[in-house]
């Protein structure tokens, strides 16, 4: 009788080989096959088949003793699945010690050093036939092993992976997903190891996993090996790339966040008998980037190819989770891992959910926010799997790190709050697919929240999660798509945080009316544009103490103000991308320039800031054209870099014609020239001289966008901000509609677009309706109103239509 085979080798084995090796070690062949031909390195290995695990257990005559083992075995009774789960796996253990077996994969091995080199270092994971697939997507359910070296350790892993196929977690997880735990099989891959040990690794998504947006490619990484990330053991650093504009042959890296990449995973000594240990990460490599751009573009580009493989094969769009290392001896980068993406993936669009609280409180701890709902209860510390026991349903969870261990407690949370990891860590991926809003990364969280004490975690807030202290009312909004009804007017939403940007460009609408710039310099800068762009004109020592410790490894400084504006404005010009993103040069007041680090000594002091230095008069003038020279520097780099072409530029408070011409001829100067590259240049009309002379101003910009807010003011005399006259900004008012009306009509008679970017169309319905019977081209609102005000137009619309 012939002797099975019971070892293949990755060049052999593609996607459809899942029965027979599983899927993580059926996605490895498919990586070494298919794609390393395309230019993407995948280290060789071998898979040990199931059937060599099926075979093993035959001949042992283990399936009955299992069978008794696991029959009517109440998983809820920790002690009893301790017991019964140990004793599984040391069946499991002594069945696959076979002597063919370990003869196949000595072989193997020792074929694996004929090409690495003797004692070649080998990764040893498991693979189940049901692991990885649509409807089995947990990960880290069996045991995989890293830095395996020599016959005897390569045989030992294999076991004790084999093993594993009865862990506590792993039978808990096919009791809870209906699988039979004599139908799944285990294969084991056998790998080279990448000497990330040396370097970095990390994990790429194929979509942003917050959103499930699709067109970004979102990689996280850290020193040393990949575990730690996985693990939520270090915070690493974030990489976006843009897929559209990539593909188009764009080269920059639309996002970058560093992480504090605490510790490094390195490989240990042997003195202890561990094969890894973790050391602190020096200052000076968390105060970098672990990878350059360009490797972070080459990443993304063998994710993309990945990506587009899967969806030929599939017929389907399939983003992917993937796993990178690279190696620190040949300097290369190597996708040791690709799976479909099994959570953001698959969520429904048949409706919109959003969620906001309805009052605040004492922030007690921040971190990543993981989805983006609320939950609240009270706090329940939790040190080690033993305090589990202790645990309700509904309460807030907060740990130092989280482990698949405990994934049966952690989906009857009210939320999760963790001291350590990022996006891509264990607690991010587990609460992403249970539905549970988690705050990661939160620094010093065990120690600033005690334990039965009521809190509420916010994840609707942007990037940043917070924990607030007591239970904050919230609401939940939730409109269905067949209830949406999309009128001829263009709705588009108004925008200044880049953190929302994916999650609102899903919401339907028709692009960017307004996004704001001050945003993003007030909450990701902090510093005045005149500060870094002149630093030596810094008077206080503290700033410039401040201004050094932010824009370290900048030379100049001022790289710092554009690299970070532009990443901002590029979030949101990419998450629309191609539809329109008007964004709006810097508007602040001098009072509120004064604010920002370093800004106390280029500010005037004035007596009413909102009719002062502000909007156009600021950027051809010497007090501050060496700051808006860094605003153009940022919005050309999102043009022509980035290629997010999409995106308009909009000057605001432009007072008068010749005020507008400077601006305009400043813009030029800076390498913004108005039609080149297709740029389109607006101009806010929220002043009655811009009402007045709108002719004069359509001959200089390609179109108007109406501010309601101060245009109403200006008409009226209203100071909006005064409580004691506040009764009457109404711009419902009748010279305020006249306002409106030959704004309207005065920029379609030039054929220039306009638009409001106001929130009156959004809380008067009669205005919306006022507008729509002008023909307005556009109305922008917050997100929030985005549903009420389509609804509104289509009924104008329609009214509009029945009256013709």
């Amino acid at each position: 009788m012939s002797v099975p085979n019971y070892v293949r080798w990755f060049r052999e084995i593609r996607l459809a080989d899942v029965p027979h090796v599983g899927g993580k070690n059926a996605s490895l062949g498919e990586l070494y096959s298919a794609l390393t031909a395309a230019g993407i390195h995948v280290p060789n290995g071998f898979a040990v088949t199931a059937q060599a695990y099926r075979d093993a257990l035959a001949e042992a005559g283990a399936v009955p003793k299992l069978r008794r083992l696991l029959d009517g075995l109440d998983a809820s009774d920790v002690g009893a699945l301790a017991q019964r789960a140990a004793e599984a796996r040391a069946i499991v253990y002594e069945a696959t010690g076979g002597g063919e077996l370990r003869r196949q994969i000595l072989l193997s091995y020792r074929d694996l050093a004929k090409q690495y080199g003797d004692d070649v270092a080998v990764a040893v994971r498991s693979s189940a036939t049901a692991e990885d697939l649509p409807n089995a997507s947990f990960a880290g359910q069996h045991e995989s092993f890293i830095n395996i070296r020599g016959e005897s350790d390569v045989i030992e892993a294999c076991r004790r992976c084999f093993s594993s196929i009865f862990t506590d977690r792993a039978i808990i997880y096919r009791l809870d997903n209906g699988f039979d735990h004599f139908k799944v099989a285990l294969s084991v891959g056998v790998m080279k190891m990448i000497r990330s040990d040396l370097a970095s690794s990390g994990v790429i998504f194929t979509l942003d996993t917050e959103s499930g947006f699709r067109d970004v490619v979102f990689l996280t990484g850290a020193y040393g090996l990949g575990e730690n990330i996985v693990q939520g053991r270090t915070d690493p650093d974030e990489f976006y790339v843009h897929k559209p504009t990539y593909k188009q042959g764009y080269r920059t890296v639309l996002r970058r966040t560093l992480g504090k990449k605490q510790l490094r995973m390195i490989y240990a000594d042997g003195h202890t008998g561990a094969t890894t240990e973790n050391v602190a990460t020096p200052e000076a490599d968390r105060a970098r980037f672990c990878l350059a751009d360009t490797e972070v573009l080459e990443l993304a580009g063998y994710a993309i190819k990945i990506e587009d493989h899967y969806t030929s094969l599939s017929g389907q769009p399939t983003p992917m989770d993937i796993e990178w290392a690279k190696d620190g001896e040949d300097g290369r980068l190597y996708i040791v891992q690709a799976r479909p993406e099994t959570v953001a993936s698959r969520r429904s669009a048949t409706a919109f959910e959003t969620y906001a609280l309805k009052g605040t409180g004492p922030i007690l701890a921040t971190g990543h926010a993981v989805g983006e709902k609320i939950g609240s209860g009270t706090v329940r510390i939790v040190g080690d799997l033993h305090d589990l026991a202790a645990f309700r349903p509904g309460e807030v969870l907060v740990s130092e790190t989280t482990t698949p261990d405990w994934e049966p407690v952690m989906k009857t949370a009210a939320a999760i709050v963790t001291n350590r990891g990022g996006r891509t860590c264990h607690a991010a991926i587990v609460a992403r697919e249970l539905g549970v809003p988690a705050v990661v990364g939160a620094e010093g969280a065990t120690e600033a929240l005690a334990g039965g004490v009521a809190v509420t975690v916010s994840c609707a807030e942007g990037d940043i999660g917070r924990v607030y202290a007591g239970q904050i009312p919230y609401e939940t909004t939730r409109v269905g798509t067949d209830e949406l009804k999309r009128p001829r007017t263009a709705i588009m939403v108004n925008l200044g945080n880049p953190e929302r940007a994916f999650t609102t460009a899903m919401l339907p609408n028709d692009g960017v009316g307004l996004a704001r710039m001050e945003f993003i310099i007030g909450e990701h800068i902090g510093i005045h544009p005149m500060a870094l762009a002149e630093p030596e004109r810094i008077a206080s020592p503290t700033d410039r103490e401040a201004i050094m410790k932010l824009a370290a490894g900048y030379d100049p400084p001022s790289r710092f103000f554009v690299e970070k504006l532009s990443e901002g404005v590029g979030m949101i010009a990419a998450a629309f991308y191609p539809k329109p993103v008007i964004v709006r040069l810097s508007d602040f007041k001098t009072n509120e320039y004064a604010k920002l680090i370093g800004g106390a000594g280029f500010e005037p002091k004035e007596d009413n800031p909102m009719l002062g230095f502000r909007g156009a008069s600021r950027y051809a003038h010497p007090a501050y054209a060496a700051g808006f020279a860094l605003e153009c520097a940022a919005l050309l780099r999102v043009r022509e870099e980035m290629g997010l072409t999409n995106l308009r530029i909009m000057v605001p408070f432009c007072r008068r014609v010749e005020e507008g011409r400077r601006v305009i001829e400043a813009m030029a100067a800076n390498g913004l020239r108005r039609g080149e590259n297709g740029l389109e240049i607006y101009v806010m009309c929220e002043i009655p001289n811009n009402v007045i002379l709108i002719d004069a101003f359509a001959e200089l910009f390609d179109g108007f966008s109406i501010g309601s807010n101060d245009l109403t003011q200006l008409t009226l005399g209203v100071d909006r901000d005064s409580e004691i006259v506040a009764f009457d900004f109404d711009e419902r008012d009748p010279g305020m509609l006249e306002m409106l009306r030959l704004a309207v009509t005065g920029a379609k008679r030039n054929g220039r677009h306009v638009g409001i970017c106001g929130e009156a169309p959004a809380n008067y319905p009669e205005i919306a309706r006022f507008l729509t019977e002008l023909g307005i081209d556009s109305i922008s609102v917050n997100p929030a109103s985005l549903m009420r005000t389509m609804s509104v137009v289509s009924e104008a619309e329609a009214q509009e239509s029945g009256v013709r």
